[in-house]
């Protein structure tokens, strides 16, 4: 009987699907519906992130199973000419079968981004690594390197990021205080919460290296490149500068809204300012948007209102930030990528792609049911 159910279950589902490419005109966005690949297959690639390079747009996400968060297949691979439809490119970087790696099947890998070095001629993927078995304990960065855009990728490294070196902006004070983190019984007191933010957590972890969990990667205009992730707990945001081949740390790095708790960052440049939407945390729940602005990546960077606005504004739509998209040919136009999750059903998990306006500055998401590229002529 459970086999006949789960038959007419899946039979629905393709049904479903099926009518669903069939009513999409493949000319426009459909946030928070389900989204198939140019195959009929739906789209496999949350927490995701995008690289184009000669004329394609490569869209690069976590594979997610039913009933599972862990990494079982790897990395998925999509392109597409005019971001409406999408081509699988398959397995871009798999998880080993060999126990003793740390991309083994089974360890967590989250919000893989690419970049290319037109230096090396390399494509570099980063994402946030979890060993198996040890929860969120780890707190990794994983790099791999692939020839060929979409791969496959060669596991070179993972761990910490800038052992025994301090952020720019952590004043010598901070970096000689004597206090320590076993001196708090409790977290979350103001007493707690001041030492946070003058740096508590970066000298708990300053000779093993600082944490990694959600990140992002961004290549500024004069090709340097940047890690931003969460840190500290998931308690303040880094933003570290990358080697001119991108597979390593300059030491060069800051802390951005120490104890602000930010995380699921999306960042991207628009006339000489940058812009970044962020996320509260609340695990697999939806919360409010935050959005920072700076004049220089390294900072200062200063806290604005939540950019959205509309019913479920508070919820950023029930999704999460992942991605800001530069669109190509269009000065000046981008698309904020993020995640519905479905922490019970991951597979399910929805994208929400929404177009970036501006009103008087500043960056707005508004929801739309449906919309298409048109929407930034209309509104130039």
């Amino acid at each position: 009987m459970a086999f006949m159910k789960y038959t007419l279950l899946f039979h629905l589902l393709f049904l479903f699907g099926y009518l669903s490419v069939q009513a999409q005109d493949k000319t426009s966005f459909y946030p928070g519906d389900l989204w198939f690949d140019t195959d009929g297959y739906i789209i496999n690639a949350h927490g995701g992130g995008i690289l184009y390079h000669e004329g394609r747009y490569y869209w690069f996400g976590e594979h997610k199973g039913e009933k599972s968060n862990a990494a079982l297949v790897g990395v998925t691979c999509y392109s597409s000419s005019d971001l409406y439809n999408w081509k699988n490119e398959g397995i871009a970087l798999s998880v080993s079968e060999d126990p003793n790696s740390p991309i083994v099947k089974g360890s967590t890998i989250e919000r893989p981004k690419v970049i290319y070095n037109a230096r090396t001629g390399k494509f570099v993927m980063y994402f946030h690594l979890e060993l198996k078995g040890r929860g969120y304990e780890a707190a990794h960065v994983g790099v791999a390197v692939s020839d060929k855009v979409t791969g496959p990728y060669r596991y070179i490294k993972n761990g910490r990021v800038n052992a025994g070196i301090w952020p720019l902006n952590m004043t010598d004070k901070q970096r000689n205080t004597d206090l320590k983190a076993t001196d708090f019984e409790k977290w979350w007191t103001p007493e707690w919460m001041s030492a946070i933010k003058d740096g508590l957590f970066v000298c708990r972890d300053f000779e093993g290296g600082q944490m990694s969990r959600d990140m992002t990667l961004f290549v500024d205009d004069d090709n340097k490149a940047y890690h931003i992730y969460a840190s500290e707990d998931n308690l303040t945001l880094h933003i570290a500068e990358l080697t001119d081949d991108y597979v390593a740390y300059t030491g060069r790095y800051i802390r951005v809204e120490p104890g602000g708790h930010n995380e699921a960052s999306a960042i991207f440049r628009k006339e000489g300012r940058y812009f970044m939407i962020t996320s509260g945390c609340t695990g697999w729940a939806p919360n409010a948007a935050r959005l920072m602005i700076a004049d220089n990546i390294m900072g200062e960077w200063t806290l604005y209102p939540n950019p959205c606005t509309g019913k479920d504004a508070e919820l950023t739509f029930h999704s999460q930030s992942t991605y800001i998209l530069p669109v190509q040919g269009k000065k000046d136009t981008f698309i904020f990528m993020a995640d519905r999750w479905q922490p019970k059903n991951p597979i399910d998990g929805r994208y929400i792609w929404l177009p970036v306006l501006f009103e008087n500055g500043l960056p707005v998401l508004k929801w739309f049911d449906n919309w298409s590229l048109s929407v930034f002529q209309e509104t130039k």
